[in-house]
């Protein structure tokens, strides 16, 4: 039960975090400009690759020497299952990227609106998984006051990180029409997918502890898969493309530092 009361609190804050940048669209009524749209994108792929390694990865390895196993082959193999089931919904799942004038994934009739909610909604499905699984780890070490402040560092970048992303899906659907309370609304909702595969998988994670080591991994195959396949691109579209960059690098720092520091 402690597992799922902190997996909970710590996706509930990454939620709250989002739902605060969709509010900007209350307060502002033009969309950011590309260059900071461009940072923003960058920041949340730096996180995530920090995250992805410090806060999924090594954990998976240390997790499964612990309980005898060799190390690389969980976190190599729930990796790729995690890039896999990422590239899946991608087939599955029609979205559009904000700033996208053609959607991806099938043929669909769904409103732009509608899969430009799935686009970030496809983004907080690892970062939800992630969260969820690092507070998961840290009650099953109750003993080590270390993996709390792991987890909660990674929940900390994950919601500095989810801020920007709350404002990228609200304010692009207020310039597609929709009503500001409305915008407000889709944003925030686009981030309830985080407690809730956050709690998904620390269920499953109760209940077949050795597979701790495999879904940490594909939490962070998962989020590299988004990191590759669409932040990086879309940090460095347009000119000055350095910007993205070094959103990317600050977002790593960021997350490396409070890792370090608070693990």
């Amino acid at each position: 039960m402690n597992m799922i009361l902190w997996a909970a609190c710590g996706t509930g804050f990454t939620f709250l975090m989002t739902a605060l940048g969709a509010a900007t669209v209350l307060f502002f009524r033009r969309s950011i400009s590309g260059s900071l749209q461009r940072i923003f994108l960058g920041f949340a792929a730096g996180v995530m690759i920090a995250a992805s390694v410090w806060s999924l990865i090594i954990p998976a390895v240390e997790e499964a020497q612990a309980q005898g196993k060799i190390g690389w082959i969980p976190a190599a193999g729930g990796f790729v299952l995690g890039v896999l089931f990422l590239l899946g919904l991608d087939y599955l799942l029609p979205h559009l990227h904000p700033g996208a004038r053609e959607p991806e994934g099938p043929h669909s009739r769904l409103k732009r609106t509608t899969m430009l909610i799935f686009a970030v909604t496809l983004h907080n499905i690892p970062e939800g998984m992630s969260v969820g699984l690092s507070f998961a780890l840290a009650a099953q070490h109750a003993e080590d006051p270390t993996a709390l402040t792991a987890a909660m560092a990674l929940a900390l970048g994950m919601g500095i990180q989810n801020f920007p992303e709350g404002a990228a899906i609200s304010l692009p659907l207020r310039q597609e029409g929709v009503k500001r309370s409305r915008a407000f609304l889709y944003g925030a909702l686009s981030g309830i997918v985080e407690p809730v595969f956050g709690i998904l998988t620390v269920l499953i994670a109760g209940g077949i502890a050795p597979l701790m080591p495999w879904l940490l991994s594909f939490a962070a195959g998962a989020m590299m898969y988004v990191v590759v396949e669409e932040l990086i691109p879309e940090a460095h579209l347009g000119e000055h493309s350095n910007t993205g960059t070094l959103g990317v690098m600050a977002g790593f720092l960021v997350m490396m530092v409070l890792d370090i520091a608070l693990g």
